[in-house]
């Protein structure tokens, strides 16, 4: 259940309000060759690269946050209220009903030609990426802290950043069949951060009163 959670977490900010509008500009940066008939698979490669890139960046968080949650385990009821109400706030910050403008969107363009540069691309671009979907890695990666366990905290954020980055190397050879969605998804973005915004307050809420790993027990 965690997983599928944080899965979800990564689909949702692959199409946030600030990275997916910029999606064209990551495609182009992917087919840098100057040359229109750049080959579908070198793009896809590129994309793959610079997605290798951001999830190692997410998963060594995952991994300090996981063993960090360890360390706190005889708090863990303490742990869960705090972590709880952080992913409220940060679910209320997608409403709009409290600012928090860390978590707004940063956006650069880039431009490069090979793979190598598309994975440096990727671990430098996870830094700028972190404000435009702050609040869903920060809720994944309080589930990471609260788990307790550093290989479970690596594998939550392996699991959003699949959530992430199977999207993105699926635009980067359809790009031009999807545009119509990415379009729709556009016009609904109000009610898409209403949605959101009440999945992260009813996660924090679960994780803040423990109804959360009960849920989990029951499931194992």
């Amino acid at each position: 259940m965690q997983y599928l959670v944080t899965f979800l977490e990564g689909i949702i900010s692959f199409i946030s309000p600030c990275m997916l509008p910029l999606l064209p500009l990551y495609i182009s940066y992917f087919a840098a060759d100057n040359d229109e008939k750049t080959p579908k698979s070198k793009v896809f490669l590129r994309a793959l690269a610079f997605v290798l890139g951001f999830s190692i960046v997410f998963c060594l968080l995952g991994l300090f946050a996981g063993t960090l949650g360890a360390f706190l385990q005889k708090y863990k009821t303490i742990l869960n209220i705090v972590c709880g109400c952080i992913v409220v706030l940060f679910g209320l910050s997608y409403l709009e009903i409290i600012p928090l403008p860390f978590l707004k969107g940063m956006t650069k363009s880039h431009r490069a030609g090979s793979i190598a540069a598309a994975f440096v691309f990727g671990v430098i671009y996870s830094v700028s990426l972190t404000p435009c979907i702050g609040a869903f890695l920060g809720s994944a990666l309080m589930m990471a802290s609260t788990s307790g366990s550093s290989l479970q905290g690596v594998l939550l954020l392996c699991t959003y950043s699949l959530g992430m980055g199977i999207p993105f190397l699926l635009s980067s050879i359809l790009i031009e069949r999807l545009t119509t969605a990415f379009q729709a998804i556009k016009k609904h973005y109000n009610v898409i951060n209403k949605v959101c915004g009440g999945f992260l307050i009813v996660m924090g809420i679960l994780m803040a009163t423990g109804l959360f790993d009960k849920f989990l027990g029951l499931l194992s």
